[in-house]
């Protein structure tokens, strides 16, 4: 089964739904901030060209039926805040990896656990999966924080696991298993 995109998805203050690119230059608030990107795997953004270098590599994933990128659209606004990305769907064994990033203009009012519940209870609903993945730089609080609250486990910590602007880092693995959704299910 290839992840078939849903239309959108929604919650009380937010949309998600499937990236555009007309999306660039809100994303590009986002994505070209040094202290939204400092625990991400990239650099920052420092022109619209990037945004739209990155926007061609995420529809060329797209293609591939194992990766959704998507947009986390403040409803108020109407305005893209934020992404979640959906990757590495591995159908044998039922699971997939999450990923996310929100504009600090939005950091503290629950947007991002509002938009990853959502996007869990989803993905756990109509593709069905067994296990969702994270991976978060361990020095990252609020993003451990985040995905303790949402009720994934750590299951370790992964030794110089990436490499970022020239340095290795260690990475938090975190998984959730179906039947630990909700959080509290347990």
């Amino acid at each position: 089964m290839s992840l078939k995109p849903p239309r959108q998805i929604d919650s009380k203050r937010l949309r998600l739904r499937l990236v555009q690119e007309s999306d660039i230059p809100d994303l590009m608030e986002v994505n070209g901030d040094d202290e939204v990107t400092r625990f991400l795997p990239y650099s920052s953004w420092r022109s619209i060209e990037d945004g739209k270098a990155w926007f061609e590599r995420m529809s060329n994933l797209g293609l591939t039926s194992t990766v959704l990128q998507f947009v986390i659209v403040e409803k108020k606004s109407g305005r893209a805040i934020g992404t979640c990305l959906l990757f590495r769907y591995d159908e044998s064994s039922a699971r997939i990896k999450l990923g996310y990033v929100m504009g600090r203009a939005h950091w503290g009012r629950g947007f991002t656990h509002e938009a990853l519940s959502a996007l869990l209870s989803y993905t756990f609903e109509v593709y069905n999966l067994r296990r969702v993945e994270a991976e978060v730089d361990f020095r990252n609080v609020a993003s451990n924080r985040l995905l303790l609250k949402l009720g994934f486990v750590c299951e370790g910590l992964l030794r110089k696991r990436w490499v970022d602007k020239g340095h290795p880092y260690d990475t938090n693995f975190y998984g959730l298993l179906r039947e630990e959704w909700p959080p509290g299910r347990r």
